[in-house]
């Protein structure tokens, strides 16, 4: 049996501690690489010769480049982020796994184009064992899904719209191309078949040989001229990709519906019900509907169970919608709720084998029940945006989509004659059904190196998962045993956005106590923000390096009240000035959650920021 792998061992670290291990692994790969060259027809003779090689202008190329590199070296470090550092807690950043820095090296001495793939015959394959572990990640079946790895987030989210928007359109063209498969079936009853019934019409027209047809009076061939496919319902949290996404792909930045979001930064549902009510009501298509695990700003996990519910209610209503979850942040950390078999613990054994295995000591009802509710209804989505070079620890660039029904691609697959073999599988044939053209096989090679010695599961990446979550609870209950204190003779005040975070950002803001004016509060914080980031200077004279969000009336709505209530901000002040800055950490770090650094480390960034307080109301 293959012992449990120990975090320690995964990366780099802040001081460098793994690096004979690094160097060691890298000098093999780059050994093996150049064996492969050689070796490749041993007899043919070498191109460059000794003589070239002793040659001026030989040596003075050389020389040059060694002088180009150095100053490549000395620019990165000075001023690079360092995000293996413990002293940064800003965005979504932190060490990356060895397995991964060291495959995405070593693969980029080959250049794989996973586009084509006789160009990328190893990476291409690597990328469908990835998108086969996306699809058990999330609770799919890998024999009928399908996944990929994008280069980021933004295109995985394009890609969910966009199968969305087709499949949406492939009813009302069928109607048209071959109308005897639809008879007797009205507009309004199109528009509104549930995926799984959408999915059997699309296999009739392939029976028949309507498919081409169907496609051509689709959206697909005609495009959006005809009218909206409908409303895409997001929460306000959302990123903003999706505007970017509705705008490309034709549908319009008007049909995208913002629902506000409640006290915890979660997608009101009252509100979205109310909103496909007047859907029905008024016979208006809902294109889709997405929700977030894991916001950028707070790291708030949506109801994914509870829109899965209203989902079913509205189909039953005649109201029929596709279903995406944006878990571009929050997807992994579905790994810390696997066992090894990768079966969906009950939060009961969750619970205790969180601490009968020591990966937490963060107490009983960590993560809660709600966030346990919304993992587990992940399944039911159409499809997931999950991001390896965030939660996955894989360096940039590496973004992934996993889809339930791989049917759905045969309405945006393309295919050309220059590129591919018609005799390869579609599976190897990625360039045909995903947004993207040439792309690098070396990100794939980093994620399947990562998922290959990390199981997606409480064992593997779950550690890594625990580690994260733990230390963001420390963080926020160590931020309330300093409610106030003292700086330069006034009293401050200290105040977590969230009481209980639902991954593990933590979002703060200080006040001085008795202040009402939300703009001297705001520009408090923007303050200690300029002296814990780059803008104070060089980095490496920062002793702890933060980020910083704007939560705007115009986004959040009245969501950000009870927090300023807790600061001594009245609501009229918040209807006036509209805008709470707070500052952000994202607690990614492996390395802060040893249980032996608590309190003292969160102290201690505390007490950096008492001294940073304390120069700033001197002045």
């Amino acid at each position: 049996m293959i012992p449990r792998p120990t975090v320690e061992a995964l990366f780099l670290g802040p001081k460098s501690e793994n690096r004979d291990i690094f160097t060691s692994l890298l000098g093999f790969l780059v050994e093996e690489h150049l064996h492969w060259r050689r070796d490749f027809h041993p007899r043919d003779a070498a191109v460059v010769t000794p003589a070239e090689m002793r040659a001026d202008p030989f040596l003075a190329t050389t020389d040059r480049m060694r002088s180009v590199l150095l100053e490549l070296s000395a620019r990165l470090k000075d001023t690079s982020t360092p995000w293996f550092s413990r002293r940064y807690l800003g965005h979504m950043n932190s060490d990356t796994l060895m397995v991964s820095n060291l495959a995405y090296m070593a693969s980029i001495l080959y250049n794989p184009n996973n586009v084509a793939y006789e160009s990328s015959i190893a990476t291409s394959h690597m990328e469908i064992e990835v998108g086969a572990d996306f699809a058990k990640l999330m609770g799919y079946d890998p024999a009928t899904a399908w996944g990929h790895v994008t280069t980021d987030g933004t295109v995985a989210n394009y890609e969910g719209l966009w199968l969305a928007r087709n499949l949406k359109s492939f009813p009302l063209a069928v109607k048209e191309a071959s109308p005897g498969l639809v008879r007797g079936r009205a507009e309004w009853e199109l528009l509104n078949l549930p995926t799984s019934e959408v999915f059997d019409l699309l296999d009739a027209t392939k029976k028949n040989r309507s498919f081409a047809r169907s496609l051509k009076a689709s959206v697909r061939g005609t495009g959006t001229g005809r009218g909206t496919p409908g409303k895409v319902f997001v929460p306000s949290s959302r990123h903003y990709s999706w505007e970017k996404a509705v705008d490309i792909l034709g549908i319009g930045v008007d049909q995208l519906v913002s629902i506000p979001v409640d006290d915890d930064f979660r997608m009101d549902l009252d509100r979205l019900r109310a909103a496909l009510d007047d859907c029905v009501e008024q016979e208006t298509p809902v294109l889709a509907v997405v929700g977030v695990v894991g916001t950028t700003e707070e790291g708030a996990i949506d109801d994914i169970g509870g829109i899965v519910r209203l989902r079913q209610e509205f189909q039953r209503r005649g109201l029929a919608f596709y279903f995406h979850v944006d878990a571009a942040y929050g997807g992994y950390g579905r790994s810390l709720f696997l066992d090894a078999n990768g079966r969906f613990l009950a939060y009961a054994e969750l619970q205790r084998r969180l601490t009968s295995e020591g990966l937490t000591n963060w107490g009983p009802g960590i993560p809660s029940r709600e966030v346990w509710s919304a993992y587990k209804a992940i399944p039911f989505a159409d499809s997931v945006t999950i991001d390896p070079h965030k939660m996955g620890y894989v360096p940039y660039s590496a973004g992934g989509i996993a889809i339930r029904d791989r049917r759905i691609l045969g309405l945006v697959s393309y295919t050309a004659a220059y590129v591919f073999d018609a005799k390869t599988p579609l599976d190897v044939n990625l360039g045909s059904v995903i947004l993207e053209g040439s792309k690098s096989g070396s990100a794939v090679a980093a994620v399947w190196a990562a998922h290959r010695l990390l199981p997606l599961t409480m064992e593997g990446y779950g550690q890594i998962i625990a580690r994260s979550i733990e230390g963001a609870y420390h963080f926020e209950k160590t931020l309330e045993t300093v409610r106030e204190f003292s700086v330069g003779g006034k009293t401050m005040v200290c105040q977590p956005l969230l009481l209980r975070p639902d991954f593990n950002i933590v979002c703060m803001a200080f006040n001085r106590k008795g202040n009402r004016d939300l703009e001297k509060m705001n520009g408090l914080n923007e303050a200690i923000y300029h002296a814990s980031s780059y803008e104070s200077g060089p980095l490496y004279g920062d002793e702890w390096i933060t980020s910083h969000t704007e939560l705007t009336k115009e986004i959040y709505g009245d969501a950000p009240r009870s927090f300023l209530d807790r600061l001594g901000i009245a609501h009229r002040e918040w209807d006036r000035v509209g805008t709470v800055y707070v500052l952000r950490s994202c607690v990614m770090h492996p390395w802060i959650a040893k249980h032996t650094t608590y309190p003292e480390r969160w102290l201690s960034y505390i007490e950096i920021m008492k001294k940073e307080i304390a120069e700033i109301v001197s002045k």
